[in-house]
Order: C-alpha cells, then structure tokens, then sequence
C-alpha cells in the first residue's frame, strides 16, 4: 500500500493531553518493510499497527519486538524565540549487523504503551546484508525548520 511520512494526529492529541514526555521518555523506531500492505500514515496509531508489515527478523533486528527495536538516545527539545518553534532534535540511527530492506520507518514510544509518534518514508527501498543501517535524520538548523518533529506557530 503506502507510506507517507507524517507526524501521527493521535500523537499531536497524546501532546495537548500531556502524555509524552520526548527527552524522557523511551523513543524506539521499527522498520516498515518493503512494500508494504498496509497504509501508515497521519493515522497510525501505535507499534501493533504494523503487524506482518514491519520488516523480518535478520540479523540483529527482532520484528514483533517493541523492545528489541532500536532506542533513540540522546534526543533534545529546542525552541525558537524568533519563530515561536519548538523541536526535537533526533540524534542519526544504525541498526548494527543487520539483513533487512525497508521502505520507512514508525518511531514509538515504549514508555506510553508504544504509542506512534511520526511515520516516515525513506523514498524508496534501504537494504543491509549482515551489515549497518543508518538512519540519517535531517539536522534540525539553529530555526529548526527541518526538524522530523516540530512545532510551528500559525502564520
């Protein structure tokens, strides 16, 4: 089906309600595998929502795992004063030694029942064969415009 790289509206909800706590919380990331039969999107609720969809068991990644999944250390919130922004800046990823090929990825948060946080589409298929896979999340600028998960006020 398809993969569209978006922040999950059930997160934004999740924020105003005060359930997330991004640079304390435990922040994982799933690999979505190639060609997916499912649809994650802005409507992806949850880790559970990939099911058979998330990439097999290779190497060192463990699909059906939530926490055997990579963690994201290090994460930092910033703000603008200027913009009225605010981010989370999320450090780059390598899944070590491992053999799978993916279309994108689902980061969670295994500290809030896995709940899904933001979908994303690589833009076509990344593949390792007993081998690294890096994540490379964009730098966030000193604005943090290009941040994967931010905050804008209305223009």
């Amino acid at each position: 089906m398809a993969i569209t790289t978006a922040m999950c509206t059930s997160f934004k909800e999740d924020l105003l309600n005060g359930v997330h706590d991004l640079d304390a919380d435990q922040l994982r990331v799933a690999l979505i595998k190639e060609s997916p039969t499912g649809t994650y999107d802005k409507g992806t609720q949850e880790y559970a929502n990939l099911g058979s969809d998330e990439v097999a068991t290779g190497g060192n990644y463990t699909r059906d795992s939530a926490d055997n999944n990579l963690t994201i250390a290090g994460v930092t919130i910033a703000t603008d004063a200027t913009t009225g922004r605010a981010w989370v800046d999320l450090p780059n990823l390598t899944f070590n030694d491992v053999t799978v090929s993916a279309d994108g990825c689902l980061i969670y948060n295994t500290s809030q029942s896995n709940k899904a946080i933001c979908v994303i589409d690589f833009g076509g298929t990344v593949s390792a064969t007993a081998g690294d896979l890096t994540i490379e999340f964009p730098d966030p600028t000193a604005d943090g415009s290009a941040a994967i998960i931010r905050l804008d006020t209305p223009a």
